[in-house]
């Protein structure tokens, strides 16, 4: 085995009413990847916060390079050398890539100090050469896509040299052949004996690129593994103590009449001529590779994006949507794809991001005011059917895991009791076991009648769980497979052409 570089032992850290993390450990080696593996809310993000300095521990030992270390801030553990790149980006939209990059260490020239612009350029051109990023430093953050954005977090932890890289879910937004670049300059870092943790709940991915697996459950140390010394079903029953049978559910509904039909729906740049049918009780995949119009087609439809041509039919009647509080009205309800930045309000609690879109339903039309009482009866009711997993509703929902957090934007929607539900990417950073019970929600609803289209890049996922496949090319719909017929080769010879 390579040499130590990193250990942590009998790690404890407790939040208020949660004990995140109960006598874990943790061992990296120079020039291997080490998967942290575990449900939502199994305490792998914490970790490696208290590794990175974000959290100071309640008990434990940290040794790094030999000696004990006790970081008290991100700065102290970066200039030790260990980055992190974090599951959800928190990018200055507004300034340029090369200045989020070099943020807080930019470089600077003569005697008043002042920053040296044109260094600073050709430093990060230099970076971005070396990973074979064809991006131009100037650059607005506010024009990227997701997946850009994630590669430019990948070169800026890249940029501090550093001897430890953590990666938080660093392929949840990046298509196929971006992992594939990702993969490329991790074995280059290997080869240069950096020592890397990698965050993930794709299977197929930890086993193509890591070395060493460690499974958490609730906060607890599970085992540590060779990746080449186990397997999918050994790995699954660590991390979730129990046997999920078949993930995909059977679908519980025979697709009924029609519920949406779009007619030559376009939108100035995003995509055009798009014409398609969702029935009721039916979940309508949709496929395509990043950039392929797919969200901008349900931005749409939700009046988050202006239509430039085209009808919108819900069950016969032609509408208007210009709003998102037009789509709600018309009981829609719109999952979105960076529940970060588009769906969440990070510094309010459960209750507020649970009920915050269906205050109307709780108003006393006579008093104008609010039914309190009822609505946080109806939020924990929802939560609760959805196992986030918190001590109460007061809970700041910045506090939660990814998966968690997802589950709390899903309550809310269900609180709204929508007939047609866009859900976008809906288990993007999200473990196996969570993916599963959300899959069965799914299947519940089209039991129930509703309508439901998904957007993934995950492609098991979009045959697993759809009843009909619309598949996407550069803001054009390429076809239609059902789910009985669809493979992945189908899939991506459409997408590509």
């Amino acid at each position: 085995m390579s040499q130590v570089l990193l250990e942590m032992r009998g790690i404890t850290k407790t939040f208020p009413g949660v004990k995140a993390l109960d006598n874990v450990q943790l061992t990296l080696r120079k020039g291997r990847v080490m998967a942290l593996m575990g449900e939502n809310g199994a305490g792998k993000s914490t970790l490696m916060k208290v590794l990175f300095g974000i959290y100071q521990r309640d008990s434990g030992t940290i040794c790094y390079q030999g000696n004990p270390v006790n970081f008290t801030g991100a700065r102290e553990s970066l200039e030790a050398g260990i980055s992190m790149i974090h599951q959800e980006l928190s990018p200055v939209l507004h300034r340029s890539i090369a200045e989020n990059i070099w943020l807080g260490r930019e470089p600077v020239k003569g005697p008043l100090r002042l920053i040296d612009h044109a260094k600073m350029y050709r430093d990060t051109e230099a970076l971005l050469r070396t990973l074979d990023l064809n991006l131009d430093p100037r650059t607005p953050m506010s024009e990227l896509t997701v997946a850009t954005m994630q590669m430019v977090e990948i070169a800026k932890a890249i940029s501090y040299h550093s001897k430890i890289i953590i990666m938080d879910e660093p392929t949840s937004a990046l298509t196929d052949k971006e992992v594939a670049h990702l993969f490329e300059i991790i074995e280059r870092l290997k080869a240069q004996g950096v020592a890397m943790v990698y965050i993930s709940h794709k299977m197929d991915e930890i086993f193509r690129i890591c070395d060493d697996i460690t499974v958490f459950r609730d906060g607890t140390f599970i085992g540590e593994r060779e990746a080449s010394q186990t397997n999918h079903d050994e790995l699954v029953q660590m991390m979730v103590g129990r046997d999920l049978g078949d993930v995909f559910p059977p679908p519980t509904a025979i697709p009924g009449k029609t519920r949406l039909a779009v007619s030559n729906l376009s939108s100035d740049g995003a995509f055009s001529g798009i014409n398609f049918e969702l029935k009721e009780g039916e979940i309508l995949g949709i496929a395509g590779l990043v950039g392929a119009g797919r969200t901008e087609l349900i931005e749409t439809l939700f009046g988050v994006r202006a239509k430039r041509s085209g009808d919108i039919q819900i069950n016969g009647e032609t509408v208007e949507i210009r709003t998102p509080q037009d789509a709600i009205g018309h009981k829609m309800a719109f999952l979105t794809e960076d529940r970060r930045h588009s769906g969440l309000y990070l510094m309010l609690d459960i209750f507020a991001n649970t009920s915050i879109a269906h205050l109307d339903a709780y108003r006393h039309s006579l008093l104008n005011v609010l039914d309190v009482r009822k609505m946080r009866r109806d939020s924990e009711d929802h939560c609760q059917q959805l196992k986030v997993k918190t001590p109460n509703l007061q809970e700041t929902i910045d506090n939660l895991s990814g998966g968690n957090q997802q589950k709390v934007l899903l309550a809310r929607w269900m609180l709204t009791q929508p007939d047609i539900l866009f859900l976008d990417e809906p288990t993007r950073g999200i473990d196996i076991g969570a993916k599963s019970e959300i899959y069965k929600l799914m299947r519940l609803l089209t039991g129930m009648g509703k309508s439901l289209v998904m957007i993934s890049s995950e492609l098991p996922e979009v045959m697993g769980m759809s009843d009909r496949i619309l598949v996407m090319h550069e803001g054009n719909l390429k076809g239609e497979l059902t789910g009985s017929e669809a493979t992945q080769e189908k899939i991506m010879s459409m997408a590509l052409n």
